[in-house]
């Protein structure tokens, strides 16, 4: 039977500056014997939703994207929580997002994320989540978010969860603008590799996507959390522990306590880069 953290306490989280963000580590491991680590992925299981759609609302604002885009997306986020996405069409997804993105500011990018993060993530933190990242710090592991999404979007979000590293996704840039080329895209086997370097034997891994398999497969202690049907499958076959996280929480008191459940539900009426991209694939298959 799945196992639920609701009992964890809330922990304070510091206010990210722009000091905290930059002196969070992207590489690897740097030393020669490397501390056990935590991993963790970032969308359904740090947060409630998907970190790129998070983020569509100031986007739009600032015309990244349009009204249209953003109507279809809440359909779209919608058929992303109650199903998944297969590895086929993560990859469509992925080539229709890098193109869209193609000659956008990063430097943009960047402000809108950091001006609009406290607003728009901390309502999407979970609980438990939190929790369990403070109890691993305690523990002396290393805190690793590895995720498809952005590095722009990730790094950030990654620093405010008290995280000690990240790897993400990158985007090739050029004369400060996304080329529509990708240098790194962390998925599937690539987030496997970025753990090597661990004691992986030792090491812990936290997701609730099949696709994160070969990185749940290569830690000594996979668990999975808030699992599509496919990983609940395994992990019940296998015997691994299935965590339930369901207390998306304000880690500040300011933020207003109706931007929680507008974002943390369903998704309707979200927009999203992602969202776009699924949403123009599920309707070329019709």
């Amino acid at each position: 039977m799945p196992s639920t953290c609701g009992s964890l306490r809330r922990l304070p989280c510091p206010p990210l500056s722009t000091d905290l963000a930059s002196s969070l580590d992207v590489s690897g491991p740097s030393s020669s014997t490397p501390p056990a680590a935590a991993f963790f992925d970032l969308d359904k299981t740090i947060i409630a939703g998907s970190s790129a759609l998070a983020f569509s609302r100031p986007f739009r604002r600032q015309g990244l994207i349009t009204r249209r885009a953003a109507l279809r997306s809440g359909y779209a986020q919608l058929l992303i929580m109650l199903s998944g996405a297969d590895a086929a069409t993560v990859e469509a997804l992925r080539r229709r997002i890098t193109a869209l993105c193609t000659g956008w500011e990063v430097a943009q990018i960047r402000a809108i994320v950091a001006e609009t993060l406290h607003e728009i993530v901390e309502p999407l933190v979970y609980a438990e989540a939190t929790e369990l990242i403070a109890e691993h710090r305690a523990n002396g592991d290393e805190v690793v978010v590895l995720s498809a999404s952005g590095l722009e979007v990730v790094e950030p979000i990654a620093a405010l969860v008290g995280a000690d590293r990240c790897q993400a996704t990158r985007m090739a840039i050029r004369n400060g603008r996304y080329t529509g080329e990708i240098d790194l895209y962390l998925y599937g086997e690539q987030k496997a590799e970025a753990a090597r370097g661990y004691r992986l034997a030792d090491c812990r891994a936290y997701s609730d996507s099949i696709t994160d398999l070969p990185l749940l497969e290569a830690v000594g202690h996979p668990t999975v959390v808030n699992p599509d049907r496919a990983l609940r499958r395994v992990a019940e076959e296998r015997g691994w522990p299935i965590l339930t996280f369901a207390v998306p929480v304000a880690l500040r008191p300011r933020i207003r306590p109706g931007t929680a459940a507008a974002f943390a539900g369903a998704g309707l009426g979200a927009a999203a880069l992602v969202g776009a991209g699924w949403y123009g694939l599920r309707r070329s298959h019709r």
